[in-house]
């Protein structure tokens, strides 16, 4: 079998891999990528992109049964086309994934459909799903984008239908009456939304004293307070100890860690959304294997691995597990990888987003790193049920609360909870890149009437000593 040879071969074609092989070609570079499923990865197939369609029809169906009367419509709220919701999810997908092979088409990508496996540095076969080598590529650089899969903890496994993964909640054929959720990270607290909005009785569980356990205490204190308000049944510091299917459904065996209480609750299906490891096994012969460190392959600040050649990006070298994260490390592989920059990652800029309703989002410093750390700190915190534009579009729920630096005025975090704060939160990953102060995100003017006057709100509280 005749050997073909590029400047670089990227394994996987996610968020870190598809822009990978994208950048280097768009810098001349020959490029091929190495996709044993759909291109676009989990996160474009099974993951960010297919579940902001499934939140935005909850959002939809709950504006419609809870706020239309509100407006003045009347509307037959009682009732929904469960597959097609799921249907629609699954056509936004399929259109970004042949979008992906669009843009490797326009930049003379090579696009190889297998399992790829590492011989040697150097080489990387492409294996068929019985394991025979079907194509041999040659390259100088490596870059494995294989992301991450579901982390499996002893007495939790999924079995894929009563015990579910994210990738199965996805694609449900009907609505669970009960629905436990283990782990209250943003997967889990996406799924409590979606599934309790369209009619599941939800029983989420956290282990740790909140739920969204890395964002300010605040936002997580209210996101809780909102969704026991919709009857959603949070139990936090509280310990899954194990699952047992049975003929109706699984029975999950549960203890308090605060006062040491166990029980046992049913559920028809229960969702495990306990994290994530990287998917770096089966991918190298022993003498090419870089160093593995807590189930992510280690990488140094250019993402070159141990190994001469073989670099890495995304979640396969470990948290945050963000697609937005992916991409950038992988773009600063290329660049590091062919001396095109020597620009490194910043990880106190990584903006952090959850998409129920009312969305969080964060950057920087909470107020308990800003404590742990010893930084003298001053909050400006502002209510959306105050801002002119929420009241208009009845958006009420949720503040946006600033912390900046006391002796300077400098933003070292900014975390918000609030209709579409996701998509509010550039401009403060913006301002903390410029290291902007309270006088000036409170001097800059913002369009009136909007919810982005909440960020210049919070910005002037502070400034003003409120």
């Amino acid at each position: 079998m005749v050997s073909q040879v590029f400047d670089v071969v990227v394994i996987g074609s996610g968020p870190g891999g598809y822009e990978a092989a994208v950048h280097a070609a768009n810098h001349g570079k020959t490029v091929a990528c190495v996709e044993r499923a759909e291109l676009g990865g989990i996160c474009l197939n099974w993951g960010c992109i297919p579940t902001k369609a499934l939140l935005r029809d909850a959002h939809l169906f709950d504006e419609i049964k809870h706020e239309a009367p509100n407006y003045g419509m009347a509307v037959d709220t009682g009732k929904f086309d469960w597959s097609k919701v799921v249907g629609r999810s699954r056509t936004v997908a399929g259109n970004l994934s042949k979008g992906i092979e669009f843009l490797f088409r326009k930049g003379k990508v090579s696009t190889f459909k297998g399992t790829a496996f590492v011989p040697k540095a150097g080489v990387v076969e492409v294996q068929d799903a019985s394991g025979k080598v079907t194509q041999t590529l040659e390259t100088k650089n490596i870059l494995i984008c294989t992301g991450a899969r579901n982390r499996e903890i002893p007495g939790l496994k999924p079995d894929g239908k009563n015990i579910i993964t994210s990738r199965e909640a996805m694609v449900l054929k009907e609505i669970p009456k009960r629905l436990a959720i283990i782990g209250a990270g943003a997967i889990g607290v996406e799924f409590a939304y979606i599934y309790g909005t369209f009619g599941s009785k939800i029983t989420l569980i956290e282990m740790m004293p909140k739920i969204l356990p890395i964002e300010d205490h605040d936002v997580s204190e209210r996101l809780e307070a909102i969704f026991k308000k919709r009857g959603i049944d949070v139990r936090t510091r509280t310990k899954t100890d194990k699952l047992e299917a049975t003929e109706r459904g699984v029975k999950v065996s549960l203890t308090n860690t605060e006062t040491n209480k166990q029980e046992t609750i049913e559920a028809d299906k229960v969702l495990v959304a306990v994290g994530v490891q990287g998917n770096w096994e089966n991918l190298f012969a022993p003498a090419c294997t870089p160093e593995i460190v807590k189930n992510h392959i280690k990488v140094g600040k250019d993402f070159q691995t141990n190994i001469p050649g073989i670099w890495a990006a995304g979640d396969v070298i470990g948290p945050p597990w963000l697609a937005h994260v992916a991409t950038m490390e992988a773009k600063i592989a290329i660049e590091r990888m062919f001396a095109i920059s020597k620009r490194e990652m910043d990880y106190t800029l990584i903006p952090g987003c959850t998409y129920c309703e009312p969305q969080v989002a964060s950057v920087g410093l909470t107020e308990t790193q800003c404590e742990e750390q010893g930084i003298g700190y001053e909050i400006g915190k502002y209510n959306f049920s105050v801002n002119g534009k929420a009241q208009a579009i009845n958006a009420t729920d949720g503040f946006v609360k600033l912390i900046f630096r006391k002796d300077d005025g400098e933003l070292l975090g900014a975390h918000l909870i609030g209709s579409n704060v996701t998509d509010m939160l550039a401009e403060l990953v913006l301002a903390k890149r410029l290291e902007c102060t309270k006088n000036e995100i409170a001097g800059t003017i913002h369009a009136h009437p909007t919810l982005s006057e909440v960020v210049m709100e919070a910005a002037a509280s502070a400034a003003e000593g409120h």
